[in-house]
């Protein structure tokens, strides 16, 4: 999983260069080893990619939207056959990635595009369900529920906030959340990952609405929220209120590095791949931080 890759077209273009770096990285990781604070053991496969929002830098500019998102689209490609990235991806759409698509005033839409590719998926049968707008979705892999939040899990922006609208508008996603959550995974006990741009740190996701979204989650065995927009780390949050937290990873900016993420039948364990030194473009040193696993099982959240 990464985040914040933003594409550049006119300025910093030396960023495109970086990223390319890290999917080349992604590439030829698996096979090598995992650290042996997390039990070692080689790294398999990966089934994809999360690319969590801020996918470029300018959402919405003439001259440069267009470019940015061609940058995304040959680097990240969608099915691990069409891009320099060998893995199918799940990209969710950020706050620099521009607003709704009547709202654009150039030729090039996020949205829009993330709308057409979710229905390449669907056809791929690489996701399962797409909500009403085309927007957000979700799939299985095995036995874990895979949920794609985009920018933040809300309906709308909260009333007390009123920040740069039309672009931080969530578009129902909360509502996506909870009926997929209702319709496929019920009382089962199945593992559950939900992803968005946005974490618990965000003054424009709020906290009475992070609250809302731990109500709506408190019911199902959640074993990670993933998320990109701010610093990288690993930590645990929960409701005021609430005993149990949820474990929170927040992935870097791609040109840095990216996640490594394994759940198995009784474990979740996690790793950021990261440059020593990410302004190199060549001989670039890698490292591990931010280790972390614990075990999980197949039940419902108390």
């Amino acid at each position: 999983m990464t985040s914040d890759s933003h594409y550049e077209a006119i300025e910093r273009v030396e960023r495109n260069d970086r990223n390319l770096i890290t999917i080349e990285r992604m590439n030829t990781l698996p096979g090598e080893a995992w650290p042996d604070k997390l039990g070692g053991g080689l790294i398999g496969k990966p089934r994809g990619v999360l690319a969590l929002g801020d996918l470029i830098d300018d959402g919405d500019k003439n001259g440069q939207t267009d470019i940015e998102w061609k940058h995304f689209a040959d680097h990240f490609g969608l099915d691990g056959t069409d891009g320099a990235l060998k893995f199918p991806v799940f990209e969710g759409w950020g706050n620099h990635d521009g607003p709704p698509e009547k709202y654009i005033k150039q030729r090039v839409s996020v949205q829009t595009e993330i709308k057409r590719r979710n229905q390449l998926r669907l056809e791929n049968k690489l996701i399962s369900r797409v909500s009403p707008n085309g927007l957000h979705y979700s799939w299985d892999w095995n036995d874990v529920h895979f949920v794609q939040a985009n920018l933040y899990p809300a309906d709308k922006q909260n009333a007390k906030v009123r920040y740069s609208l039309p672009w931080h508008d969530p578009q129902d996603a909360l509502t996506f959340v909870k009926e997929d959550l209702a319709a496929t995974v019920g009382d089962s006990g199945r593992p559950v990952v939900i992803m968005a741009h946005c974490g618990f740190d965000t003054d424009w996701w709020v906290v009475e609405d992070w609250s809302e979204f731990y109500r709506a989650v408190k019911p199902y065995n959640v074993i990670t929220y993933l998320h990109g927009h701010t610093g990288t780390g690993v930590r645990k949050w929960k409701s005021e209120g609430e005993e149990k937290f949820l474990d929170v990873v927040n992935t870097g900016q791609t040109e840095k590095g990216f996640f490594v993420v394994e759940v198995s039948a009784d474990r979740l364990r996690l790793a950021y791949q990261v440059k020593r030194d990410p302004a190199l473009l060549k001989d670039v040193q890698w490292e591990w931080r931010y280790q972390f696993e614990k075990r999980i099982s197949r039940q419902a959240a108390e």
